[in-house]
Parts: structure tokens; C-alpha cells; sequence
């Protein structure tokens, strides 16, 4: 298992595992985002990478700022293929994101998780991470895409 930068070309697998954390997205729009937090500094992607060279898993971080808080880093997605967990590749790439984290300054990492994912509950309990709040999450779809 080797971790690496996720890049543009590997936006069909990124899009797959997405679709298994419940967020189905095509290989286009994520190729789109990738090059988006590529080009504007928007945290890194890191990609887990198998011995046959699939991405098995994948997360995001970044740096947040908020005018009423000092700025974290936030872990904006994290997923394992169904086919690989338990092998301690989520592990990996929660510190290889808590070492990009520091490196950039900020004292914490932020993670949020949907109430539903239990096993993912206790994944970041196990990792040393603290439920420090509950809360609800409101959209409202607005003209455009």
C-alpha cells in the first residue's frame, strides 16, 4: 500500500468510492474538482494506492478559516473500498492528513461524520478524535448547477 497526491486521472475511481461514502458524483465533476483544489491551493487529495495500482482509498484536507474561530484543518471526505477496509489503509491516510495539518500551521483537524456511520464513529474515536458537538446541516439549492 502506497499513499501518493491525487491527480485528475484517477477521478473515476475517486468517483467511485465517493458513490460508496453516499455521495454518487461522475468522473467529470470530480475530475473538475480535483483540478479546482489543484489550481487554487485548496488543501491536498491523497489517494491509497494497492499493489496492482487501484485506489483503494482517498481523502481530503484542508485548512478552514472562520472569522470566530482560529482556522483548523478539515478533513472534507475519507473513504476505504468496501473490499478493503479493516487493513488499516484509512489509518494511513488519517495521518498522513494529520501530518499535512501541522505542517500548515493549525492545531487541529476537524472531521464530520454523518450520524448513520457508526463503524466510522468509532474509526476516529479509535484514532484519538473527540465528538464535540451535534448538529443539524441545512441547504437550500440556489439558481445554477
Amino acid at each position: 500500500m502506497t499513499l501518493r497526491t491525487a491527480g485528475p486521472d484517477d477521478a473515476n475511481e475517486i468517483a467511485r468510492l465517493a458513490t460508496q461514502l453516499g455521495y454518487p458524483s461522475s468522473a467529470e465533476r470530480i475530475r473538475a474538482r480535483i483540478e479546482r483544489v489543484e489550481a487554487e491551493g485548496l488543501g491536498r487529495i491523497l489517494a491509497a494506492v494497492d499493489e496492482r495500482g487501484t485506489v483503494c482509498g482517498w481523502t481530503h484536507v484542508f485548512v478552514a478559516h472562520r472569522i470566530e474561530s482560529d482556522a483548523f484543518a478539515e478533513i472534507g471526505g475519507l473513504v476505504v473500498d468496501e473490499g478493503s477496509r479493516n487493513r488499516g489503509i484509512g489509518r494511513l491516510l488519517l495521518e498522513e492528513a494529520e501530518k499535512w495539518a501541522a505542517a500548515h500551521g493549525v492545531a487541529v483537524l476537524r472531521v464530520r461524520s454523518n450520524m448513520i456511520r457508526q463503524d466510522a464513529h468509532r474509526f476516529y474515536e479509535r484514532a484519538g478524535y473527540s465528538c464535540i458537538k451535534t448538529q443539524g446541516v441545512f441547504d437550500k439549492r440556489l439558481a445554477g448547477d
